[in-house]
């Protein structure tokens, strides 16, 4: 992988931005991200977020190696501490990172979020505690994918600012509003392996001396959900 071969993953994250978007990609690694969208000529303009110096260092040399100093800007901040107001951004991308983290940095760096359009995740767990965070933050789901890379199975939450209230189910906190509405093979893949592995760790509970039950009747009554998500009639 590289800007001009991305990863399936980052490949669909970079489809979800606007044409002429201003993006801040927070924890960009090597930059990889907002290169290629401007290699691309979809954006002209971004942020490349590092909190940790060896990956901004990276981000650094890939930047000149391509001669897209004042195109690409790499920060070396802590999550939206990267994002200035004269970058006048208005898309945020997050991908790689457990969905209780994203949220986190949302929730440190709200002050930068007051012009933001829209948001791009890609929690790699944690999808509902982003979710749970979204709606209680007044961000209204826009669109979700599911995809499958190198035995590796990934959601991307795309988001936006909204005045008018509304709310999710837990159910679909838990699924995604529309992963539910177009269930397809690497939905159904992804929660038919996550049966299999709980069904094992039942089996295991159930063999100690003492049995959790309650613990085992949780996990249960949430593999019943599971198993109505991945039936073939929507809820």
């Amino acid at each position: 992988m590289d800007e001009k071969h991305l990863s399936a993953r980052l490949a669909c994250v970079a489809s979800l931005v606007p044409a002429g978007a201003r993006v801040a990609d927070i924890g960009s690694d090597h930059a990889y991200l907002p290169a290629a969208l401007v290699l691309d000529g979809k954006i002209d303009f971004a942020i490349a977020g590092e909190v940790v110096k060896g990956p901004y260092e990276n981000a650094v040399h890939e930047i000149k190696d391509h001669q897209l100093e004042g195109k690409v800007i790499p920060r070396l901040a802590d999550g939206l501490a990267a994002i200035e107001p004269a970058d006048k951004v208005d898309t945020i991308t997050i991908a790689g990172m457990g969905g209780s983290l994203i949220a986190s940095i949302l929730e440190k760096g709200k002050d930068k979020l007051t012009e933001i359009k829209r948001l791009v995740l890609q929690p790699n767990v944690g999808e509902s505690q982003l979710r749970e965070w979204l709606m209680n933050n007044h961000y209204q789901i826009m669109t979700e994918k599911i995809i499958e890379e190198d035995n590796h199975i990934y959601e991307i939450i795309v988001a936006e600012p909204s005045v008018v209230p509304f709310r999710y189910s837990k159910y679909e906190l838990d699924f995604g509003p529309f992963l539910l509405e177009n269930k397809g093979p690497v939905f159904r893949k992804k929660w038919q392996e996550y049966l299999q592995r709980e069904a094992h760790v039942i089996d295991q509970m159930q063999r100690a001396q003492q049995p959790p039950v309650k613990k085992i009747n949780e996990i249960n009554e949430f593999l019943s959900q599971v198993k109505e998500a991945i039936a073939d009639d929507n809820r």
